[in-house]
């Protein structure tokens, strides 16, 4: 370890009179002036921190967001994924799962029966969701400094280069897109099956016909 350090070459190295990172999610010298994502208002992001590095991404942030509402993305379950300097493997790139998909479980629950279905949806009780497979598609490296916008939808065959397993009652497909604003592209994109379970009994079930309606976007959002 204390020759990698030492290397050059290696992305671990430290430079004499240099000190690394006091933790995983300290940014380097170099990135300093940029302050973290912060809003009051969950669906507004604020895109002052790139003004320093990337000048002609201002509105990185809406475009994004944009550009996943017109392809049909929840906009209820759009969900910013900062890159911090920790995430970064040792080949100084980030490969990260999608959490944006307890997001959209949240919302769903809220379509269902409200702000309590939302939560017992999440913390596993009553009838919820539990992953089965997830399908991941790396398109570009993702690096720091960066922010993702993820977001999902109910999978519809020949939109992704993903394949979707077969249709049932007691599970779906969800699709998911990784939108990078430093690259302003969809960088990852995925599709998860997802099997209806009832917690309470431990079993997979058919969660009735209105969770099908609204899981299709049939009802309104309460």
């Amino acid at each position: 370890l204390q020759a990698a350090f030492r290397d050059p070459a290696s992305p671990f190295y430290l430079a004499p009179g240099t000190v690394g990172p006091a933790s995983p999610d300290e940014i380097p010298l170099e990135f300093s002036s940029l302050r973290p994502l912060t809003t009051s208002n969950p669906n507004e992001h604020d895109t002052k921190p790139y003004k320093s590095l990337y000048p002609d991404h201002l509105a990185s942030a809406e475009e994004a967001k944009a550009t996943l509402t017109s392809m049909g993305y929840d906009a209820a379950s759009l969900f910013e994924q900062k890159i911090v300097w920790g995430d970064h493997d040792s080949f100084q790139r980030v490969s990260l799962s999608l959490p944006g998909r307890i997001v959209w479980l949240h919302a769903l629950g809220h379509r269902l029966g409200g702000a309590q279905k939302a939560q017992n949806m999440t913390t596993g009780k009553g009838v919820s969701v539990i992953l089965k497979s997830i399908n991941v598609n790396f398109k570009r490296p993702v690096v720091f400094p960066d922010t993702l916008l993820i977001g999902h939808r109910i999978f519809a065959p020949g939109q992704s280069g993903v394949v979707s397993t077969k249709a049932s009652r007691m599970q779906f497909d969800l699709e998911a897109v990784a939108y990078s604003y430093k690259q302003q592209r969809i960088v990852t994109e995925s599709v998860s099956t997802l099997v209806w379970y009832d917690y309470d009994t431990l079993k997979k079930c058919d969660p009735g016909e209105k969770a099908w309606a609204v899981l299709h976007q049939q009802e309104p959002l309460k």
